[in-house]
């Protein structure tokens, strides 16, 4: 099918945009406002410390994206990368595309020092993801997630 992936372009935030309020709604049934979301996409191209967009693409159509954000691990003395905001339009899943964009950002962290790994979080319903992430080599047996949220 030939992938590529890459960091994404501040020009493609209206794409990206359009891929967090499908995703939203599919995943969490959440209905997103499309001002704040496209504020919150232009915002992470404006700053670079809150995260970096990278997406896949085919034959020069974007077909997923995904945030990656990074947490200060005082315990290893490093940065944990973390998959955020993942999406793959529907025609192009179960086709390794999330595996294409996972395996290329696993490389990146294995050649730096500075990286002590991946981590995600993903709906506790969402079991075609965890299954995905499952065979990624990845594994939900060492920490829970909780949180708390301001309603928005």
């Amino acid at each position: 099918m030939g992938i590529i992936v890459r960091k994404a372009l501040p020009n493609e935030f209206s794409t990206i945009t359009e891929f967090q309020i499908m995703m939203a709604l599919e995943t969490e049934n959440i209905h997103l406002d499309k001002d704040t979301v496209t504020k919150g996409v232009k915002a992470v191209f404006n700053d670079s410390s809150k995260g970096q967009y990278w997406v896949a693409e085919v034959d020069s159509k974007v077909i997923s994206s995904m945030l990656m954000t990074s947490e200060w691990s005082d315990w290893r003395n490093k940065t944990v990368l973390w998959f955020q905001s993942v999406y793959v339009i529907p025609e192009y899943r179960k086709q390794g595309v999330f595996a294409e964009m996972y395996n290329y950002i696993k490389a990146y962290v294995l050649k730096s020092e500075n990286y002590a790994g991946l981590r995600l979080y993903v709906d506790k319903t969402n079991t075609g993801a965890q299954n995905v992430y499952e065979k990624l080599g990845m594994s939900a047996e060492h920490y829970k997630y909780f949180e708390w949220m301001k309603e928005f």
